[in-house]
């Protein structure tokens, strides 16, 4: 069983960084697609990041392009997001999932929580 946990949230003033981690249970990373996503009161969650092939391959929604960047360190079992010039709207728990390539199985980890203040 895949077991997952972000952390790495708090508090922040806008146009602040924060850097969030996804520590996981020891698995072929190759194997899985890492993505982070997040969930604000009242929205619907979206996808922010994902990345695969080792990190050769990596992929951002339109609002995180540029601020963002995911990477992996294998060696630790973690995915971090490093989030930069932070915005209010990017307010929201914060949620890893992995999912495996050959089967599509998804698993989530519980999320942590990211507040952007104005």
């Amino acid at each position: 069983e895949v077991q997952l946990q972000a952390s790495g949230g708090g508090s922040v003033q806008a146009g602040g960084s924060l850097r969030l981690s996804c520590a996981t249970s020891e698995f072929t990373f190759d194997d899985y697609v890492i993505s982070w996503f997040r969930q604000a009161p009242g929205k619907e969650r979206e996808g922010v990041s994902c990345i695969i092939n080792s990190g050769s391959n990596t992929y951002y929604a339109d609002n995180a392009k540029g601020r963002f960047t995911i990477s992996r360190d294998s060696a630790r079992n973690t995915v971090y997001l490093q989030m930069n010039s932070l915005k209010p709207e990017d307010t929201a728990v914060y949620y890893c999932n992995a999912e495996r390539l050959n089967t599509r199985m998804n698993y989530w980890g519980k999320g942590t929580l990211v507040t952007v203040s104005s």
